[in-house]
């Protein structure tokens, strides 16, 4: 019997490569976000936060921090609710409705509390903010205010499918650290895509809060407000100002007992939640610091076409997709 000399493995793998590396795994949205350095934060004004006390759940007390858009959407709107923060006028007022799967409105419920008379008044007109294209041809397109579109992202609302490019109804996406739909307006067909303009308005996400009003052409003063709780209302975008969004606390308005009388009111006054004080950021003693991760970074656009093509271990088919909603801008106290 002829004997088989048994070479050694090392021998055996000469010549043949280096064995692949094993693959990483793939990131989840909160890793991505975990990791992204600091440059990739923005800062949040303390000027731009409204902080709201509610009165204590027995000795837990009871805080919600909302943050103001900035210019060029709903300024007028942002303006008065300034107004009625330095004027006090919150204070004192409650949470009159809790809606299921819709919203959480407070303001007075007497209707009859004299508001400021330095208020403003609003029309319809500033659901819309204008934007311009200021791109050249080195940089094509350059958005004022800055826009980015994303590829993964759609839109339910405009397209019941998900999009390849830019609908022509418009363009799901962030500016400045907002989920907005841009939509363009081209002067001809034939315009180039560096003369792109048109309207942006932010949309009403899960946590977004809005102006509250009465029948048109009535557009509301910003005395009464309200923030979503359940599935997206888009049917409420372009109709409704938005001017915010609820950045801490929201457990303690999305956990409220539910309202029985019409479209969630409560009907008995021991049922309202007084709310005690409210006051721009930079007025509270010890607030914390807060940071939105940039709608400009790359770290967001890794996490956003995390959400909508979910790779990691749990997740067996990436979407290919996600609803724009579904994609909260990530906002963490500075560490």
């Amino acid at each position: 019997m002829k004997r088989i000399a048994l070479m050694p493995l090392a021998a055996l793998l000469m010549g043949a490569g280096e064995p692949a590396a094993p693959a990483k795994p793939a990131l989840s949205p909160s890793e991505i976000v975990a990791q992204a350095p600091a440059t990739d934060w923005a800062a949040i004004a303390p000027a731009d936060l409204m902080v709201m006390d509610l009165a204590p759940l027995g000795a837990k007390p009871r805080r919600v921090v909302i943050q103001l858009m900035p210019a060029p959407f709903s300024r007028g709107w942002v303006l008065n609710i300034r107004r009625l923060v330095a004027a006090r006028w919150y204070d004192g007022v409650s949470v009159n409705r809790v809606q299921d799967n819709y919203v959480v409105q407070w303001g007075d419920v007497t209707e009859k509390k004299p508001l400021p008379s330095d208020l403003v008044v609003v029309s319809g007109s500033g659901y819309e903010a204008r934007f311009t294209d200021i791109g050249n041809s080195a940089s094509p397109m350059s958005f004022d205010p800055p826009f980015r579109w994303g590829a993964s992202v759609y839109d339910p609302y405009i397209n019941s499918h998900r999009i390849e490019g830019p609908p022509q109804l418009g363009w799901p996406g962030f500016s400045i650290g907002w989920p907005v739909v841009a939509a363009p307006t081209f002067p001809s067909r034939y315009t180039v895509i560096r003369e792109v303009a048109g309207t942006m308005w932010p949309v009403h996400c899960y946590g977004m809060v809005g102006v509250a009003r009465n029948m048109p052409p009535d557009a509301g003063t910003g005395a009464e407000l309200y923030t979503v709780i359940g599935h997206a209302p888009r049917q409420l975008d372009r109709n409704i100002a938005l001017v915010g969004r609820v950045i801490e606390g929201m457990e303690h308005l999305s956990s409220l007992p539910r309202g029985t009388g019409a479209l969630g009111f409560y009907e008995k006054a021991e049922e309202r939640v007084p709310i005690l004080s409210v006051r721009m950021g930079n007025e509270v003693a010890g607030l914390p610091a807060y940071q939105y991760l940039s709608t400009d970074s790359a770290s967001f656009a890794a996490y956003a076409d995390a959400r909508a093509n979910r790779r990691d271990a749990f997740y067996i088919r990436p979407a290919g997709g996600a609803d724009i909603c579904n994609i909260p801008v990530p906002v963490r106290r500075v560490p």
